[in-house]
């Protein structure tokens, strides 16, 4: 896949950035302390990545509950448009009010912050909250704080999901969440230095020596080391990490890796320090287009990652009636369409790109940028994309978490 003729115009409303926090949070070098803490304190979990719901819990969690007309929602900063016209066409709709809040800067932070009144029963204030797929969702969900999710409340989903978001290996069968918008994982490219890059094995490629970077994100990092093995990350074992360590420690011996980075890589890619290098493709869209640079991105043969955003409801909340059917709601065509319009993320709604052809033509509508949208392969990747790409590595204990960790964090700290 390629995109580099094709400036995402939403890109410039500084989409970059804000996802920068949330890699940030993934970030597992920068959390041992922290994973270790929770681990020592006892938030272990309490299932496997693999295991469903039991059978009656969906049944008993919302048999007792009401509507009360009100969603508080929790949210990251830049993920709607600030003037909130999917919920205000919510409200007008339903009856139902929300207060939108964009409390959430990182998943460990937020994590920290609701653990206490989740663990003691209590609510944290909000019925609806976004997380990202990864450590502390695993931590979400092994703990019991988040609540089952009831299917039958849910027709826009079952609906109008694409396949990709409806069995994810983080959650299995959507037990306890659904897609809000994804990203993807790359590699970005300089064409005037190199010819065309198609494969994962090109960033160990010894003509370019010195000019590859690679992400510090040791969550990133794995993923791209058990791939370039045909190792699928969510399969994969203690045995497949200490052969992709092994493996990106060589391509790091072999003086292949300038430097392992953080957002810093698109400066790197632009400056000509590096070459090739592993990428977001937000990003590379955003520097074409603020800059008038033809840099490539591209879906590796052997995969890419696939990272999102989920809405999920606390276990403690006061209103999950009212928030599942929110949840659903944006799940209807129109207003995944109009969300995206706005986010200019992956969509999970395929029928939403159609429906953005013809919001273009609107009166009044930016007609250009919309169709903008419709057209990339970033925001409605084709079905052979979509085959490509991985989750990250799930847990199924912190004891496997740590050893992830400390199998992949030598080779960026070393």
């Amino acid at each position: 896949m390629s995109a580099s003729n094709l400036p995402d115009p939403s890109l410039v409303r500084g989409l970059t950035q804000r996802r920068l926090g949330r890699r940030d949070a993934l970030r597992l070098s920068g959390l041992s302390a922290f994973g270790m803490a929770l681990a020592a304190c006892g938030v272990q979990g309490k299932g496997k990545p693999s295991a469903s719901v039991a059978p009656d819990a969906v049944a008993k969690y919302w048999a007792d509950k009401a509507k009360n007309g009100h969603v508080d929602f929790a949210n990251w900063p830049l993920y709607m448009d600030p003037k909130h016209p999917e919920l205000k066409k919510f409200t007008t709709e339903t009856g139902i009010t929300v207060t939108y809040k964009e409390v959430i800067q990182e998943m460990a932070p937020w994590f920290a912050k609701v653990q206490p009144q989740l663990t003691a029963g209590q609510s944290i204030g909000y019925d609806l909250m976004v997380i990202t797929n990864g450590i502390q969702f695993a931590q979400f969900r092994d703990s019991g704080f988040l609540a089952p999710l009831d299917p039958a409340k849910m027709p826009n989903y079952a609906k109008n999901a694409g396949e990709k978001y409806k069995n994810e290996t983080y959650d299995p069968k959507n037990a306890y969440s659904v897609p809000w918008t994804s990203g993807i994982t790359g590699i970005a490219y300089d064409p005037k230095k190199v010819p065309a890059i198609t494969k994962l094995a090109d960033l160990w490629d010894t003509a370019y020596k010195g000019k590859v970077g690679m992400f510090s994100d040791t969550q990133e990092l794995a993923n791209f080391g058990l791939m370039a093995l045909g190792i699928d990350p969510a399969k994969s074992t203690a045995a497949d990490w200490t052969k992709a360590a092994d493996y990106l420690k060589k391509q790091k011996s072999d003086g292949m890796v300038r430097n392992y980075y953080d957002q810093s890589y698109i400066d790197a890619l632009g400056k000509g320090e590096v070459w090739i290098t592993q990428a977001w493709s937000g990003d590379i869209f955003q520097k074409n287009a603020s800059d008038g640079t033809d840099f490539k991105f591209v879906v590796p043969d052997e995969g890419g990652t696939l990272w999102t955003d989920n809405m999920a409801i606390p276990i403690t909340a006061k209103n999950p009636l009212d928030a599942i059917e929110l949840m659903d709601f944006f799940y209807r065509v129109d207003n995944a369409a109009s969300l995206d319009e706005y986010i200019g993320y992956v969509c999970p709604v395929p029928a939403a790109q159609e429906q953005m052809k013809t919001d273009a033509a609107k009166p009044g509508a930016d007609k250009e940028t919309i169709l903008a949208l419709a057209d990339s392969p970033t925001v409605f990747p084709d079905q052979s994309v979509y085959d490509k790409l991985h989750y990250y590595v799930a847990f199924e204990t912190p004891a496997l978490q740590n050893t992830f960790q400390q199998t992949f964090q030598p080779i960026v700290l070393s």
